[in-house]
């Protein structure tokens, strides 16, 4: 076909891939490490040397991320945090670097961690804060902006395209951790971003059943695009070939997944905004939330599976709740097809998460059933 064709057609098509050898549908699993050469010691396969960049179900799942994401190319990395990692470490050593506050706290520790050690100039800013993020990057001049829309676990929204029409003013890039959105939900690069970057970890893998990270690109020919691809290979990065396979089953159904969690946790949003014993909800689908309108404009077909609530009360009346909860899991994580609660104060005790809040990753269960759940834990 020559039109475009839809996410939802991408994935469950898997690109399109049938098995030339076998006429499967499903691809198959190769798990060498290394490929022979024939007796003139010349390859098989030119593509295929040696397992840390070369795999055929890697290679495809990288390409449907990329056709997801209307990128140029991605690339897997073993976790999301790894894939953070070879981002900065691409970096030049004298690099300044102006990263959103308030986001996921293990990328803000390492980040800050490793610009220490390396000398790199680091500035937090709240980058839903227009006028904060205008002067900081007017004012520090980064080489690279990094922000995480919508944030986890505040849900604050940032204005993608004023990002990047800020950054690339001074002559800098921008990231964006789009873990929370999903590629069926936003697409950054579309927006004027120049990397994104997920854990596939989370939605995109689905069924909390494993790791991986992915990092794409719109313009493949940035030098800073080679050289983390350079820093890929060179300190083996690289996502196994079991993962790769499982990555790609979960594609093929991550549209659906997401339309349900969304139209889900919009429900659970809704009703929680509306109990006598919740006094916040985080949640951009809701038209109360201070980034709605931002949310609505760059998002599209809902507003992911992440939302916060505060409970009234404190620690006590917030462990409580999620101690009595029967349908959501208490575990870390999100974005499974099974609903989640965390206590995040317990898991972050010194990052001004408030003592009564729960993070909760909804799933794909009934709407009604997991209100239910949550109204009779609330009592």
């Amino acid at each position: 076909m020559t039109r475009k064709l839809h996410p939802a057609t991408i994935a469950a098509q898997a690109g399109g891939f049938v098995d030339a050898a076998s006429g499967g549908v499903v691809p198959p699993l190769q798990a060498s490490t290394t490929f022979v050469r024939d007796a003139d010691y010349a390859l098989l396969r030119p593509d295929n040397i040696y397992s840390r960049d070369d795999s055929d179900i890697t290679r495809l799942a990288e390409s449907l991320l990329a056709d997801l994401e209307g990128a140029s190319e991605a690339r897997l990395f073993p976790s999301g945090m790894a894939a953070i990692a070879a981002m900065f470490r691409a970096l030049p050593a004298d690099a300044r670097v102006v990263v959103q506050s308030g986001i996921y706290w293990g990328t803000t520790k390492w980040v800050r961690d490793f610009c220490d050690r390396r000398d790199i100039a680091l500035t937090e800013v709240d980058s839903a804060d227009e006028k904060a993020l205008k002067a900081a990057v007017s004012g520090h001049r980064p080489h690279l902006l990094f922000i995480e829309s919508p944030s986890n676990p505040w849900l604050k929204t940032t204005d993608v395209k004023l990002a990047a029409d800020l950054v690339h003013a001074v002559g800098g890039l921008l990231a964006v951790d789009s873990t929370a959105a999903t590629p069926v939900l936003s697409q950054p690069l579309a927006l004027g971003a120049d990397i994104v970057m997920h854990s596939a970890t989370k939605a995109i893998g689905g069924h909390s059943d494993l790791l991986a990270g992915v990092l794409a690109v719109g313009n493949a020919d940035r030098p800073l695009w080679s050289a983390i691809k350079t820093d890929r290979h060179d300190a083996g990065a690289v996502i196994g070939p079991f993962e790769a396979w499982l990555l790609v089953r979960s594609i093929r159904t991550l549209p659906l997944r997401v339309e349900r969690m969304s139209a889900n946790a919009l429900v659970v949003a809704r009703a929680m905004e509306a109990h006598a014993k919740v006094d916040a909800v985080f949640y951009p689908g809701l038209s109360s939330h201070v980034g709605h309108a931002i949310a609505a404009r760059q998002m599209t077909g809902g507003f992911g599976p992440l939302l916060s609530i505060c409970v009234k009360g404190g620690a006590a009346e917030a462990l409580a709740v999620a101690g009595r909860l029967q349908l959501f899991h208490r575990a870390t994580s999100l974005g499974g097809v099974e609903s989640l609660v965390e206590h995040r104060h317990t898991i972050e005790p010194h990052t001004g998460i408030p003592e009564n809040l729960l993070r909760l990753s909804v799933g794909i269960e009934d709407s009604g059933d997991l209100v239910a759940d949550l109204e009779q834990a609330l009592g």
